[in-house]
């Protein structure tokens, strides 16, 4: 049985989407995709970054017949992924068939999701939370506010969605991890040197600003738990990374009195055990009020 630790109920804001007016991004669908596809494969021409990046995008069953708005999950891929990975790796056609939501899977590299600290041009935390939201919001018909916004990654991504839940609160109503490399700005690279090469062009020297405002131990004694997210983690019991940082930020977060849920449940660093969670998080979506079934 999962074991569920402090889930504290909390009042959530309904708030809406604020972005910077100054910056632009456009979405080129491409020529060959079908419009009544479930699954589309977009571009979107970032301004942060300078370049295209691809995007999928996973519509729900009957999206081009209806003119309804949809609540969107935003889900971040691992470390050596790409943006096919969720839906190529795991049921999630299946998983969302009958539910009204839209599911967003950006191509992120080995970005860490961060603006990076050594190479000006890799600003993947404004690609992130400003042009892909901008895009889709533009593209499809979404429900552009943060009670009907949610974001969610395994391992890198898992890092990724938690950092950006707490340092963009006004944009997501909930932030999931699974198996989430949540010390990836800290002591990672030590502890897996083979990860080292992906960490330190991104975060920097250890007495960086990149690494000290990526820090999502430091950014929950910076910000009031009212108005963070409604936090969802797990790990693997066999998980041969995360288990000791994720019970640390666990920790962390009941100190804080912040809302949460965390599970460990049997599972290792795995898309059997990712496939799994994916399927909890989607129902959590409803209980929690960010997607209503139909």
């Amino acid at each position: 049985m999962p074991s569920r630790r402090c889930i504290r109920p909390r009042a959530w804001l309904a708030l809406a989407l604020l972005l910077p007016c100054c910056v632009t991004a456009t979405l080129v669908q491409s020529p060959a995709a079908n419009p009544a596809a479930r699954v589309q494969d977009i571009t979107v021409a970032s301004q942060a970054l300078g370049r295209d990046v691809r995007v999928r995008v996973l519509l729900p069953r009957g999206y081009a017949g209806l003119q309804r708005h949809y609540p969107v999950l935003y889900l971040l891929h691992g470390l050596y992924g790409d943006f096919t990975n969720w839906e190529t790796f795991t049921e999630l056609e299946s998983y969302t068939r009958d539910l009204p939501l839209i599911v967003v899977m950006p191509d992120a590299g080995n970005s860490w999701y961060v603006n990076s600290a050594t190479t000006p041009a890799n600003k993947f935390e404004d690609f992130l939370t400003v042009d892909v939201l901008r895009a889709i919001e533009r593209r499809y018909r979404v429900l552009a506010v943060r009670d009907h916004r949610a974001i969610a990654g395994l391992s890198m991504g898992g890092y990724g969605a938690l950092n950006y839940g707490l340092k963009h609160p006004e944009l997501f109503v909930i932030a999931g991890s699974f198996s989430g490399a949540l010390n990836a700005p800290l002591d990672l690279a030590e502890q897996e040197p083979r990860f080292a090469p992906y960490l330190n062009p991104v975060f920097g020297a250890r007495d960086s600003s990149t690494r000290a405002g990526n820090d999502l131990f430091r950014l929950i004694t910076g910000l009031a738990p009212q108005s963070a997210p409604y936090l969802y983690l797990d790990c693997g019991t066999h998980d041969p990374y995360f288990i000791p940082v994720n019970r640390s930020f666990v920790a962390a977060l009941h100190a804080g009195n912040f809302a949460y849920e965390y599970h460990e449940t049997p599972g290792a660093h795995d898309w059997q055990y990712w496939n799994q969670r994916i399927s909890f998080f989607l129902r959590l979506l409803i209980t929690r009020g960010s997607v209503r079934p139909d």
